[in-house]
């Protein structure tokens, strides 16, 4: 396999396993494995491929994706031969989308879900791949109407299930059309896609997502797709992304997350061994940044939580560091002004209390929020000798105060309310 070309690096854009992307640490490769899915073996082999070819740190993306960190360019055309031999190499080729759609952990596993939404996101995926034009960055949510709600990830388009035999598809904005039959969704999906691609064809530069669309116009886009608007589907109680799940087949599932999204080789290993002990038929990527271990007995299943635990995996919805999101950092990635990984787990420590009340607390090291797309309730971004402080935001949005990690765990130490604590904070660089 040839170099990459210098273009084939730049920054910003969404990596793959055939090109990945420079970080501060060295090269990031970007996984997609087929369905999200993999056997105990193919865990652990990525474990051994991150740690041979890279400085093995693996990370879970909020798209339910394995990144690997830190791998050397020298090393990278043999470690795509060996995800090639294993079968876990699934991606797009050209510009578009690597991978098109996000699901559940559980899709078409799930005990609640009222269609196999895991079947409706291959059709989509693969009818969808035939839109030529479509940003890197496009997504398609595939939700099964089931209890692993899917409704806080952003989208630029919704397909979710409302009965056996109907699906909603929605736009941003709170836009809802159809309903339409599962086994016309995908056509449908491809069509609004196909209809995206020439209105932003028609504004160079200007819409690069559905959501730079105002809802005029997304609705004269559903509607020329032969769509008619309906009202928005049931809200739905804030989904338990851990713990252990029913499976339709009677099985049982335990769904755990990463700590911050990270693992190391090593631990990778140890759970892999773990998923071959209990006889683990499948294991899926979860978009709230864990491991999803499939087709288990309830005792096993059990069992295999406590082993997880142990491990310091995240097993109880109520975990605060559900609620904490923070990228690479420092010094892993070269734009990343602050080492964010160690500061949010200081701070969660601090924040222990408000976190577990559902407090959302995201630390980046730059504006371009990897780590977590959207608002949270506390957003640190890393600058000069400290972190802007955010309330109710996101990067790009105005601090009420820039701190250093001292004294932002002197201000948040437990006492008052969390704004009154930052209120009060100085609006220069300390």
């Amino acid at each position: 396999m040839s170099a990459l070309a210098p273009d084939d690096m730049r920054r910003g854009w969404c990596p793959g396993t055939l090109r990945p992307m420079q970080t501060g640490d060295g090269w990031l490769v970007r996984l997609h494995p087929p369905r999200g899915a993999l056997s105990p073996a193919q865990l652990g082999l990525i474990g051994e491929l991150a740690d041979r070819h890279g400085n093995g740190q693996i990370e879970i993306s909020g798209r339910g994706n394995l990144q690997l960190r830190g791998v050397r360019e020298e090393t990278h055309p043999v470690l795509v031969e060996e995800l090639f031999a294993a079968g876990l190499v699934d991606e797009a080729q050209g510009d578009g989308p690597h991978r098109l759609t996000l699901t559940s952990p559980l899709a078409g596993r799930e005990a609640s879900e009222l269609l196999d939404a895991a079947a409706l996101a291959e059709r989509v995926e693969r009818e969808g791949r035939g839109v030529a034009g479509l940003p890197a960055k496009f997504g398609v949510v595939v939700d099964g109407g089931g209890a692993l709600a899917l409704d806080a990830f952003a989208a630029d388009l919704r397909l979710r299930a409302i009965s056996p035999d109907q699906v909603a598809i929605g736009l941003p904005g709170g836009l809802w059309f159809g309903p339409v039959a599962p086994q016309a969704a995908p056509g449908v999906a491809a069509t609004l896609l196909a209809s995206f691609v020439v209105t932003a064809g028609e504004r160079p530069g200007q819409i690069r997502r559905m959501r730079d669309l105002g809802p005029a116009e997304l609705a004269r886009l559903a509607t020329s797709c032969r769509l008619e608007p309906m009202p928005a589907p049931a809200i739905r109680p804030e989904p338990e992304p851990v713990g252990v799940a029913a499976e339709r087949s009677g099985r049982f599932a335990v769904l755990t997350g990463l700590p911050f999204g990270r693992s190391d080789a090593q631990m990778l290993g140890r759970l892999a061994a773990l998923a071959l002990r209990f006889a683990v038929d499948e294991i899926r990527l979860s978009p709230w940044r864990g491991l999803g271990f499939c087709g288990l007995s309830k005792p096993a299943a059990e069992a295999l939580a406590a082993a997880l635990a142990s491990e310091g995996l995240v097993l109880s919805p109520r975990d605060p560091r559900l609620l904490v999101s923070a990228c690479a950092g420092a010094p892993a990635c070269e734009r990343a002004a602050a080492p964010t990984l160690a500061d949010a787990a200081s701070l969660a420590q601090v924040l222990a209390p408000l976190l577990a009340n559902g407090l959302t607390l995201h630390v980046s090291g730059c504006a371009k929020s990897c780590a977590r797309p959207g608002a949270a309730d506390l957003t640190l971004l890393g600058g000069e000798a400290g972190y802007d402080v955010i309330l109710a935001g996101g990067t790009r949005d105005g601090p009420i105060a820039h701190l250093t990690l001292a004294e932002l765990v002197r201000r948040l130490e437990p006492g008052q309310d969390i704004r009154a604590r930052l209120d009060a904070a100085p609006h220069h660089r300390e």
